[in-house]
């Protein structure tokens, strides 16, 4: 390819959303789906397995509408005025099940394998992330005064 054929496709590529880059909707379904799969079948994940309700169903069609709207795609899930972390708020995230999440995610885009490694790689690394801003910071311990 030419310098100029390489240019205007590196301009092409740079103004595809993730979600573009990623391969829309049904990359990002076939992701949450292979997610949750893991999740529900591999003892590795059996923790962040056991903060969940027995109905996967809604938490499938939930991340998969956060991931579609982050990623750059229609944004219902936002517009619906839901908020990922405050969603997460009073579960008992420790580091362990947020590694497990982020663990799952990483092995699910990758199982997934979309056409761009590059955004696939990206996307799993914010969401790691993501997963880690999740674990409550304890307050610090105060000096005693001796």
């Amino acid at each position: 390819m030419s310098d100029e054929a390489d240019q205007i496709e590196g301009e092409q590529v740079a103004r595809k959303t993730p979600y573009e880059r990623l391969g829309g909707r049904e990359v990002i379904l076939a992701i949450t789906n292979r997610f949750y799969d893991l999740m529900e079948s591999d003892p590795a994940y059996a923790k962040l397995r056991a903060m969940h309700a027995a109905d996967l169903g809604p938490m499938r069609e939930s991340l998969a509408g956060f991931l579609t709207g982050w990623s750059g795609g229609p944004r219902d899930w936002f517009a619906s005025g839901k908020c990922m972390m405050s969603m997460h708020r009073g579960m008992p995230i420790a580091r362990e099940t947020a590694d497990q999440w982020a663990a799952a995610m990483a092995r699910a885009i990758a199982d997934v394998a979309p056409a761009d490694r590059v955004m696939a790689d990206a996307m799993a690394g914010v969401l790691e992330e993501i997963a880690g801003s999740m674990v409550p910071v304890e307050a610090p311990v105060e000096a005693s005064a001796d």
